[in-house]
């Protein structure tokens, strides 16, 4: 290829057609030839004659003029014009395309993808066969050399990993390579365990090249509480000029949607690597954020999950008598503030107050008797999940609280008095701790010498007394006990708070015990001692664009592997629940330092940039064509074929002729078609949903706020990747193109017109699905007494609309991808109808299903507003809150499932009640 500046030629000797061009121009001025003057008397009778047709003697200059650019262009055109061109060396042998394919990669992930196109495209034209591998997800033995097409193909299933590639795993795989090929690498920037010695290993076989994003890379350390604040670190691979970014703290609203509480600004300084910023929230606020992130960061590194050690709890203290002045250390309450302060919001009041305060847990220092009252209330607030945590004291041991029989706040009934060494039952010295058994919460923690215990109150012998134990002194006396009580529970430890009747209170073991019962949030992440032997059940994971999804079923984590907390296949980075807390295992550790990829000086490294190439032969051979069309026009009207009646005529073939010759792309078109075509193109490239639009501004920004919900949850579940929605006009616009319109039914919507009727009666009996939305709860079945019912039922009059029922409990819609029999949305009425199955359907013997028609129900109508429970915003939060607390975001999820399971409908038909027709086909077969 020949360049000159921004252009290429593909075929250069072309061009020397051009030096011809001043030969073609005196051969043009030559045609016709100058006329020779001849003197004729007879000329006198032509005078006064007029010709129709005319000849010049020489043709004038700005026609040949023309007709040399015509040339010109034609000769430019087949040289093969290319706009910026790029200069390559043709490969040989083959190609293998290496991605780090880890969650640094996650940032700029399309344009990974753009250049792995470009290599694609290159190796093809090269005729090299290409191998894609990513670090974190290594193929078997050797190399899958295949054609670059077959790769092409594949690109888009490939997606980065939210960890980084497995050292071990890498040295195994480059130990299989053999033979010579040459290598693409596509660097996330990030340096990591076993990328020199991959580098190494590839070097052997052929020639590396490196291709980096030269963008930033960030990252979030794990929030910590400090000093009554959130204490937040953000992190850069190379030191650069100051830069500014936000962090966003996201959780659930009181109703229970999930939106950014809180945002906090932080700056990198001139060559720093490390932002620490603090957030201050009041401890309600903060223990509903659910993960911090950087905002306008796709990536799993720059998003920090929390867990039990940020959410501080609050924890209520009553002691049963009042502090004595001058003995700090002997009051009920010392030691427990000393304990939970660091961790805990601490509340103090009296009984009745911390109730209504609604704390996570209440502790009653030597609190003997309560009134009715407040016995009553604290019994309903440890039932509805409170942790009712009671010490023993002088107070209790003389009191007859659950002697004669247990007392519902008491876990286990008492002994009269007590027993202290040197008492009526007394010890010969003070006791020990036995070390705590598989089934305590304790179990794991180690029991210091020198804890001691002088005095306790005794638990009454009991048949579930041993079950209720979960610490025990040395002779095997209960120290601690707990019962269950609803959704809460009770316990109590048989010694005092302070230190008078044990030395427990002195230990770090006391600290511990409280966090074993959850009284406290831990201050930091749990050693691998005290995750051996236990499960972690995944809640929530995060992928490599720190998008945070269910789990699903995947298996428990042994306690073992997560205490590495080295994220990968089989440990991803998410949300892990054990018996009593909740651990976040993200991407960047407390202590990740990011390095930068640093290449030796042999290595070629290049950016992700990919200059695309634009051939120009069509545009400038097009222009050809027009210039000579334009000669020809000039050269009728020199000639006097354009004069007279045949002048319009001939304009218009003409101008016909040379909107044939522009290119397709720069056609143009009519008024009025370009809304049409441009709708065609939009509903038929994509499956794409649509809504009627009904006259409201404000119900049609809900119903298409709506499906866009919609189709963001069926392309995160399903194969099905629906296009942005569509606002259907029901009198200007085809219908045929979409196989799901939602209908939200207005009390003031007109009524369509006879031919958008007809319209509608086509797509209805062409396989299209309307749902008819009253959005009013279906209080009268389905909005028959609502004026949205009442509306409903003559929009409905003249379409074409068969027999309905209320959806039975084995219609298909209850199966097509998920197991319902409940169909809400913000609303949660129970009836909606769709087609009545025929008469003569059948459940056959031995099958779950009867046997139903084949065909899509072609309407489904109900009052449930479920385009209100799909809707999201901008930023991806719910638009409206649906219910309450869980149940409300439950039922927003149910919905979500209708919605999907409306359109594996509406796309595959009855699919899944082909098994019905299982016996019928055996018998035939059979015959």
């Amino acid at each position: 290829m020949w360049t000159v500046g921004a252009f290429g030629f593909t075929a250069p000797l072309l061009l020397w057609g051009l030096v011809l061009l001043p030969a073609l121009w005196l051969l043009l001025r030559a045609v016709p030839p100058a006329p020779i003057r001849r003197r004729f008397p007879g000329v006198a009778l032509l005078l006064g004659l007029a010709d129709d047709e005319t000849q010049t003697d020489r043709t004038p200059w700005w026609l040949l003029l023309l007709r040399m650019l015509a040339v010109a262009a034609l000769i430019v055109g087949f040289a093969g014009p290319v706009l910026n061109p790029q200069d390559r060396m043709p490969g040989r042998g083959p190609l293998l395309v290496m991605i780090d394919g880890g969650w640094a990669d996650a940032r700029d992930w399309p344009r990974r993808i753009d250049r792995i196109e470009a290599m694609l495209d290159e190796a093809a034209r090269d005729g090299r066969p290409v191998a894609v591998v990513q670090a974190t997800d290594l193929p078997g033995d050797g190399l899958p050399f295949q054609a670059a097409e077959v790769w092409s193909a594949r690109l888009a299933g490939f997606h980065p990993a939210a960890w980084l590639p497995d050292a071990d795993a890498l040295a195994d795989w480059t130990r299989t390579l053999e033979g010579r090929f040459d290598t693409f690498w596509l660097s996330g920037g990030l340096d990591w365990p076993g990328r020199t010695t991959l580098l190494t290993a590839l070097e052997r076989h052929g020639q590396v090249s490196v291709f980096e994003s030269p963008r930033p890379l960030v990252a979030l350390r794990p929030a910590a509480f400090r000093d009554g604040a959130i204490g937040l670190t953000a992190l850069r691979a190379r030191p650069g000029p100051a830069t500014e970014a936000t962090l966003a703290a996201t959780g659930r609203d009181p109703a229970g949607v999930e939106r950014v509480l809180a945002r906090v600004p932080f700056a990198f300084a001139p060559g720093e690597t490390e932002a620490a910023t603090d957030l201050v929230l009041p401890p309600e606020l903060r223990n509903r954020i659910s993960r911090f992130a950087i905002e306008g960061v796709r990536s799993a590194g720059a998003v920090s999950l929390t867990d039990d050690s940020l959410k501080r709890r609050e924890v209520a203290l009553i002691a049963g008598n009042e502090n004595r002045e001058g003995l700090q250390l002997l009051s009920p309450l010392h030691y427990l503030h000393k304990a939970l302060d660091p961790t805990a919001d601490l509340i103090e009041g009296t009984l009745s107050d911390v109730v209504l305060a609604n704390p996570d847990v209440i502790v009653l220092a030597d609190v003997a008797t309560l009134s009715p009252a407040e016995s009553e209330a604290l019994q309903g607030w440890v039932e509805k999940g409170g942790l009712l945590l009671r010490f023993a004291g002088p107070r209790l041991a003389a009191s007859d609280v659950s002697r004669a029989e247990e007392d519902p706040l008491m876990p286990v009934r008492l002994r009269a008095g007590g027993r202290t060494v040197g008492g009526a039952m007394s010890w010969g010295e003070p006791k020990t701790l036995r070390p705590f058994g598989e089934g305590s919460p304790f179990f794991g923690l180690a029991v210091p010498d020198d804890v001691r215990v002088n005095a306790q109150v005794m638990a009454q012998p009991d048949p579930a007394l041993a079950d209720r134990s979960i610490a025990a002194l040395s002779d095997g006396t209960p120290l601690v006990t707990r019962k269950k009580m609803g959704q809460g529970q009770v316990v109590l430890f048989h010694v005092t708070a302070n230190a008078e009747w044990s030395t427990l209170p002195l230990s770090g073991l006391f600290v511990q015990m409280l966090e074993r019962l959850a009284v406290s949030t831990r201050p930091a992440r749990p050693d691998a001692a005290e995750l051996t032997g236990t499960t972690w059940v995944p809640q929530a994971v995060i992928d490599a664009f720190g998008e945070l999804a269910e789990a699903g079923k995947l298996p428990g984590v042994p306690g073992e592997t997560l205490a590495r907390a080295v994220p990968g296949p089989d440990l991803p980075p998410g949300l892990y629940a054990g018996e009593d807390r909740r651990l976040a295992l993200n991407v960047i550790g407390t202590d990740t330092v990011l390095s930068p990829a640093a290449w030796p000086a042999r290595i070629a490294v290049e950016g992700l940039t990919v200059a695309r190439e634009t051939v120009l032969k069509g545009w400038v051979l097009a222009a050809a064509l027009a210039i000579f069309a334009a000669d020809i026009l000039a050269s009728l009207w020199l000639s006097g074929r354009l004069r007279g009646g045949r002048v319009a005529g001939r304009a218009a073939v003409l101008a016909l002729g040379l909107v044939m010759l522009v290119p397709q792309g720069a056609w143009a078109q009519e008024p009025g078609t370009p809304a049409d075509d441009a709708l065609a193109l939009r509903a038929t490239s994509e499956v794409v949903l649509a809504h009627v639009l009904t006259g409201d501004a404000r119900v049609d920004q809900i119903a298409d706020a709506g499906l866009r919900g919609l189709s963001e949850k069926l392309t995160q579940r399903t194969s099905i990747e629906p296009a942005e929605p569509i606002a259907v006009n029901l009198e200007t616009d085809e219908l045929s193109f979409f196989p799901f319109l939602y209908w939200p039914v207005t009390a003031g919507q007109p009524m369509p017109s006879p031919a958008a009727y007809a319209r509608l009666n086509r797509y209805l009996r062409t396989g299209g699905m309307i749902l008819f939305d009253t959005r009013d709860a279906d209080v009268a079945a389905y909005g028959g007494g609502s004026p949205e019912g009442r509306r409903l039922q003559q929009l409905a009059r003249p379409l074409d609309i068969p027999p309905l029922e209320p959806i039975p409990s084995d219609h298909v819609l209850t199966r097509t991808f998920y197991l319902l029999q409940d169909f809400p949305g913000r609303n949660a009425g129970r009836d909606v109808w769709v087609e009545a199955a025929p008469p003569d359907a059948e459940q056959a013997e031995g099958m779950p299903f009867r046997d139903l028609n084949d065909g899509v129900t072609p309407v489904v109508i109900g009052g449930n507003d479920w385009a209100s429970a799909w809707a999201i915003d901008g930023q991806g939060a719910a638009m409206f809150p649906v219910g309450r607390g869980y149940a409300g975001e439950r039922q927003r999820e149910i919905a979500f499932r209708f919605g999907i399971n409306l359109i594996m409908h509406v796309l595959t038909g009855n699919y899944k009640s082909d098994q019905v027709h299982v016996p019928a086909l055996l018998d035939r077969l059979g015959q």
